[in-house]
Parts: C-alpha cells; sequence; structure tokens
C-alpha cells in the first residue's frame, strides 16, 4: 500500500469521526432547542435546571442533552412478549443510519486538496466523505431506506397503534417521495450534474439557484428560469417536512388518535433511537436543501470558495454548519406554528398538487433549455 492510499484512508476516517461527532451533537443540542424555542413561543421557560458537569453554573440547561442521554441509556430495555425480536430490534436502526451515510455524500467544504507544508502531506478532498459522481441518487436511494424502520417498527411491534402508524407513515413518505424526487430534476437539467460539488461550483460561478444575483459572475439566463427554480425549491422543501414527519405532517405520531404511532410499544434507548433518527433527518434534509439551492458551504459572490489551506476549509465548514443551523430553526419554528393537516388534506396535496406541479415545472425548464441555453 502506497503513501497515497495510506492518506486517504487515515483522511476518510477521521473526516467520518469528525463529522458524525459533529452530526450528533448537533442532533442532542437540537432537541435542547427545540424544547426552549417552543418553550418561548408558549410563553414558559423551558429545560434550565441541569447545567454542564464542569462548571458550577447551569447555563441555561446546556447539560439536559447530556442527562437525557443518560436516562435512555439507563433505562430498562423492556421488549413486549407478542413482538418479532430481530426486526422490533432492527426497525431503530434504519431510521437513525440512512441520514448518517446521506451526511457523507454532501460537501461540506472546498474539496480542492490541501497540502500540509510542515508535514508535506497532501489531503485529498477535505471537504467530502464520498465524492460520488452520482452522489445525489446515492443520496435519495439511501433516504427511501428509512421508510423501512418505520414499516417494521409498526409491524413487528404486533400492536394496532403502532401497525396503524406505521402504514400511515408508509403511505406518506413514498407518496412524498415522488413529487420530492421530481421537484430537483430542474435542477440536474440547469448544472448539467449529479455531483453535489458540481452543483455548488456551479452556484459560486452563475448564482445560487435561489438568489441568482449572488454569485461570481451571475448570468441574467439564470434569472429567467428563477420562477420554475423558487417552485422547486418550494416542493421540494415541504415534501422534506413530509419526509421527515414533521409538523404540520406528523400523521404517523398524531397521539389524539394513534397513542404515539409507530413506536407506541418501544422504551428506552430504542425509543431514542428513533426520536434521534428524526432530528439526524432534519439535518441531512437541511444539509440537502443548502447545497441543491442555496450555494452549499459558499459565502455569496464566491467570497471564501477558494480551499486552499486548512483553516480556509474550517471556515467553509462553519459558514456550511451556520446554514444548517438556520434551516433547522425553521423546521422548529414551523412545528410550534402550523396546525396539523387531516390526512386526507396531506395525501391530496401531495399527490394532486405537488406532483402535477413538478411534472408541469420539470416541462417548463426543458422547454425553456431548448431556446435559452443554461449558463
Amino acid at each position: 500500500m502506497n503513501d497515497a492510499m495510506v492518506i486517504f484512508i487515515v483522511s476518510t476516517l477521521v473526516k467520518i469521526i469528525l463529522v458524525v461527532g459533529i452530526l450528533l451533537g448537533v442532533v442532542a443540542y437540537t432537541v435542547l432547542a427545540e424544547r426552549k424555542i417552543c418553550a418561548a413561543i408558549q410563553d414558559r421557560v423551558g429545560p434550565n435546571r441541569v447545567g454542564l458537569p464542569f462548571l458550577k453554573s447551569r447555563l441555561w440547561g446546556l447539560g439536559q442533552p447530556i442527562a437525557d442521554a443518560f436516562k435512555l441509556m439507563l433505562k430498562e430495555q423492556f421488549v413486549p412478549r407478542v413482538v418479532k425480536k430481530f426486526y422490533y430490534s432492527l426497525a431503530p436502526f434504519f431510521v437513525i443510519v440512512p441520514p448518517l451515510i446521506i451526511i457523507g455524500f454532501i460537501p461540506f467544504a472546498s474539496i480542492d486538496p490541501v497540502t500540509l507544508s510542515s508535514l508535506k502531506i497532501i489531503i485529498p478532498q477535505p471537504g467530502v466523505i464520498i465524492n460520488s459522481g452520482t452522489g445525489v441518487l446515492w443520496a435519495f436511494a439511501i433516504s427511501s431506506l428509512s421508510v423501512y424502520g418505520i414499516v417494521l417498527a409498526g409491524w413487528s411491534s404486533n400492536s394496532k397503534y403502532a401497525f396503524l402508524g406505521g402504514i400511515r407513515s408508509t403511505a406518506q413518505m413514498i407518496s412524498y417521495e415522488v413529487a420530492l424526487g421530481f421537484s430537483i430534476i430542474p435542477v440536474f437539467l440547469l448544472t448539467g450534474s449529479l455531483n453535489f460539488s458540481e452543483i455548488v461550483q456551479y452556484q459560486i460561478e452563475h448564482g445560487w439557484l435561489l438568489f441568482p444575483f449572488l454569485g461570481k459572475h451571475p448570468d441574467f439566463r439564470l434569472f429567467v428560469f428563477w420562477p420554475f427554480l423558487f417552485l422547486s425549491f418550494l416542493i421540494f422543501m415541504v415534501a422534506l417536512f413530509a419526509e421527515t414527519n414533521r409538523a404540520p405532517f406528523d400523521l404517523p405520531e398524531s397521539e389524539q388518535e394513534l397513542v404515539a404511532g409507530y413506536n407506541t410499544e418501544y422504551g428506552g434507548m430504542k425509543f431514542g433511537m428513533f426520536f434521534l433518527g428524526e432530528y439526524a433527518a432534519m439535518i441531512a434534509a437541511s444539509s440537502l436543501i443548502i447545497t441543491l439551492f442555496l450555494g452549499g458551504w459558499s459565502l455569496p459572490f464566491g467570497w471564501l470558495s477558494e480551499g486552499k489551506s486548512l483553516g480556509v476549509i474550517l471556515l467553509q465548514a462553519l459558514v456550511f454548519l451556520l446554514k444548517i443551523l438556520i434551516f433547522l430553526f425553521l423546521f422548529i419554528w414551523v412545528r410550534w406554528t402550523l396546525p396539523r393537516f387531516r390526512y386526507d388534506q396531506l395525501m391530496n396535496l401531495g399527490w394532486k398538487i405537488f406532483l402535477p406541479l413538478a411534472m408541469v415545472n420539470i416541462g417548463c425548464v426543458a422547454t425553456l433549455l431548448a431556446f435559452i441555453k443554461s449558463p
């Protein structure tokens, strides 16, 4: 094994450890953020009693996620006698693992090689774990595996409440996956690529797809496509709310009729994995929105777009993280602001409105491209 291969393997392992570690940290504190934001919206305090273990101050309850983690790990892992144990235990992994894999395909910084002059080492593709030419297809294929976790959880529990919640969630997620996939086809038609890094680079040069004037060299032709790109963004974002089972589309967990949905029979850390999987999916969804429509890790007008040093790579990753936090706030804000849809309204929106709109949108963009060359 040559030195280049060793460096590639080591750097990939380091990136996996860092990205997964940061992701799980963000997941834990997104739960706290949701509880604090929800409390502020409802004019109450929220968690504020548990501080960090190494500080005497409670610091607004920043130690609450740590306490929650210990509580879930130490609770009795009770398994009902009638469940199908293998599938019952397997289901939570199908919910939490796909978002972690999806993050591996999304660039969080520039992929230009970085040289560490002091060590005389060249780090290949520092800003992404897996740089695949068909990364978008891989990400969407893997995201569909989450459906299996929810189906297995409902079916293997041998409970009518869990089973009904699983069936409802399956119908919902499959319905919106169709509109979700169709909504981003105009992005591929314009950028001519299925590689996340190339889509980001396209936006750096010509303008963010949602804000065409923010590129290095804004092209007026991109403004012609803006109404169709905005419609793609709108369908994509709303469909992601439904895919992640977030309010106002959280029908699988509507407690007034299902007790707790597909996870009714789960407790302890198995329940915690479903809970954390939802927040991991929110982070993956935010990453997809940012990468496809908002310039990914780049700043407006191409600032900070050249990743020639490790310091610049870290700044780009910080920009990407800040964009994710903005969308996480949006997910939380919507949950505690809008009322839940009825199930018939949910299905009608997916099949009768979003799917036809997405298909018409593809036709309009393809027709325009026949007359106006893409930037």
